[in-house]
């Protein structure tokens, strides 16, 4: 079983990754408690950067944070996008609620942007589309360089937009070529940063005494790994309950396995050990199944556990909208896992820079 196990674990190697650059903008008016503008990047579905009207560009992650300061210019290109689109944004969104005749209420105006590529077959998608309270409003077909209006509200803004040709010429050559540039760029400079030689952090952890044993590793990269309970040597499936591999604020990924303890005898625990297994690692890390190994409540590291919600919740607020917005959405080939994107190169201002 553990040979056929490292057989497919090296296979899944070979295997292509999509990786996306995303950039979510959003601006609102009368929603209370929450910023007027906000703006997260997304690399891989992991939160790498945000600004909003309250606070300036920052960087997320730690591998972004040694990027800028290896080219200090990009923080200051952020600020500068962070402001030019706040602006655009607050008259954008002012100008929808006098064409809509709103003179009140909550309302959110989006923009969704950015590209995909996978690393195996080399395919590029670019999307660009805004969203106006919850519902497509605007959106760039990169195939006809036209844009499709979902909403009547919305057809005066295509009229307008399907003339500015320059313009169209640029978003071709950004979503084709520029973005995908910079996301194979960020993706190949996280796994220089991220990829090292040091083993995770394995843990056993237990909520009560009668609670079943979480044996949680972290801090490993790529995400191509395994996590397992073993009885003198055998692989484990019953009385076990195994997670998925989720990112790390950092860029790195976690697991963790439960083990049903219930049933096993004090004096069998010795014959237990928890295995993490890294592709591209030849020592495993084994962990015995020890109670004075485990960490309980009292000494579960609570700071660490805070941030990473912390962190979460960011995210979260910032693409509440989002969310909002796609359960609505019918599913067509054009809108399919349409999300925000930027890029440290290219100026996306000339991108936005058109009344709605």
């Amino acid at each position: 079983m553990k040979k056929l196990f490292a057989l497919l674990l090296f296979c899944h190697v070979a295997f292509g990754v999509k990786h996306s650059l995303k950039y979510f903008l959003t601006a609102t008016s009368g929603v209370p408690n929450f910023p007027e503008f906000a703006a997260a990047v997304v690399l891989d579905e992991a939160q790498v950067g945000y600004c909003d009207s309250i606070r300036t560009a920052e960087p997320k992650q730690d591998w972004v944070r040694k990027f800028i300061k290896d080219n200090p210019q990009h923080l200051e290109w952020h600020i500068n996008q962070c402001s030019g689109n706040q602006q655009f944004f607050r008259a954008n969104i002012d100008g929808l609620m006098e064409r809509l005749n709103q003179t009140g209420g909550a309302h959110i105006l989006q923009r969704m942007n950015g590209c995909e590529w996978d690393d195996e077959t080399g395919d590029i998608r670019g999307f660009n589309q805004y969203g106006y309270d919850g519902e497509d409003f605007i959106a760039l077909d990169l195939q006809t360089l036209t844009w499709i209006a979902p909403k009547p509200q919305a057809f005066i803004t295509k009229l307008r937009w399907d003339t500015e040709k320059a313009r169209l010429q640029f978003n071709k050559n950004f979503y084709i070529h520029e973005c995908p540039k910079s996301l194979k760029m960020y993706v190949h400079y996280r796994k220089s940063f991220l990829q090292r030689t040091d083993l995770p952090s394995v843990s056993l952890l237990q909520k009560t005494a009668s609670s079943p044993v979480t044996c949680h590793a972290t801090g490993f990269y790529p995400d191509r790994a395994d996590l397992s309970w073993t009885k003198d040597g055998e692989e484990l499936h019953e009385d076990v309950d195994k997670g998925e591999i989720l990112p790390n604020h950092d860029g790195s990924f976690q697991m963790s396995v439960d083990l049903n303890i219930s049933s096993i005898a004090p004096e069998d625990w010795k014959r237990y050990r928890c295995v993490f297994q890294l592709s591209g690692v030849k020592d495993d890390i084994r962990t015995k199944l020890d109670k004075a190994a485990i960490r309980t409540n009292r000494g579960f590291p609570a700071g660490a556990v805070i941030g990473g919600v912390v962190v979460l919740l960011l995210l979260a607020l910032c693409i509440a909208g989002l969310f909002i917005w796609r359960k609505k959405y019918n599913g067509t080939q054009q809108h399919k896992n349409s999300c925000p994107a930027f890029t440290f190169k290219a100026d996306i201002y000339k991108n936005i820079s058109s009344k709605l």
